[in-house]
Formats: structure tokens, C-alpha cells, sequence
């Protein structure tokens, strides 16, 4: 087949791709966003039940991190975020 034929082909199904990895990306983040929403809304929502004050509410931190090694940093950002939202 003549490569001026066949570099359209190549360069369509490419574009194809890269939307579908682009697409999978922001979907995936999206999911991400929203799992650490809902996190900081139980974590929140755990603290203003049981009437927790801010000490306790940073060992509760340290027990869920404890548990979820690595993700110690997003607990804050999804207690705040949910937090600013309520």
C-alpha cells in the first residue's frame, strides 16, 4: 500500500485513540473527585454526629490513614472541601 495512502488511515485511528485515553483520563479523575467528596462527607458528617471535637477529629484522621496507608493528605482536602459545601 502507498504511504500517502495509508498516513491518513494511521493518523485517524491515532486520533481515535488518543480521545478514547484523553476521555478515560477525565473520567477516572472524575470518579476519583467524587469518591474523595463522598469520603469527606462521612468524615464529616461522622464528626458532627458524634459531636467530635477538633482533637479527636485529627485522631479519626490518623486512625482512617492508618487503615488507608498513602491517602493521610487526601482526607484533608476531602474533609475541607466537604466542609466548605456544608
Amino acid at each position: 500500500m502507498d504511504k500517502q495512502l495509508i498516513h491518513p488511515l494511521i493518523n485517524e485511528i491515532k486520533n481515535i485513540l488518543d480521545t478514547a485515553r484523553s476521555n478515560i483520563a477525565k473520567e477516572v479523575n472524575n470518579e476519583l473527585i467524587i469518591s474523595y467528596w463522598k469520603i469527606g462527607e462521612i468524615i464529616v458528617r461522622y464528626e458532627q454526629n458524634e459531636s467530635i471535637r477538633a482533637t479527636y477529629g485529627e485522631q479519626t484522621l490518623k486512625q482512617l490513614s492508618k487503615v488507608f496507608t498513602g491517602i493521610r493528605q487526601r482526607f484533608y482536602v476531602c474533609r475541607y472541601a466537604a466542609e466548605d459545601y456544608n
